[in-house]
């Protein structure tokens, strides 16, 4: 299963922030860049989803990243899918 995950670049003073839209309170941050950020996204998915389960909720399906990316509180982003295998 992938999951869409938001990507608000940094720079020498500020992270790189990551956020997945359909688990929400699922982020991370990186302060080396865009790589480190999607391995950042992949751990957070993992504990998110982990910990879901194991409180006995159901896991949500993963969004079409093409209207994610059409919400204007993501302008500026980058985008990119990070898979999740059970």
């Amino acid at each position: 299963m992938k999951f869409p995950v938001a990507i608000e670049p940094g720079h020498a003073t500020q992270a790189w922030g990551v956020v997945v839209p359909d688990l929400p309170g699922c982020f991370s941050a990186s302060d080396i860049g865009f790589d480190e950020a999607i391995a950042c996204a992949h751990e957070a998915i993992e504990i998110w989803i982990e910990t879901t389960l194991e409180m006995g909720h159901v896991m949500p399906k993963p969004s079409d990243i093409s209207q994610l990316q059409k919400l204007k509180e993501f302008k500026g982003w980058k985008w990119s899918m990070v898979e999740f295998k059970s």
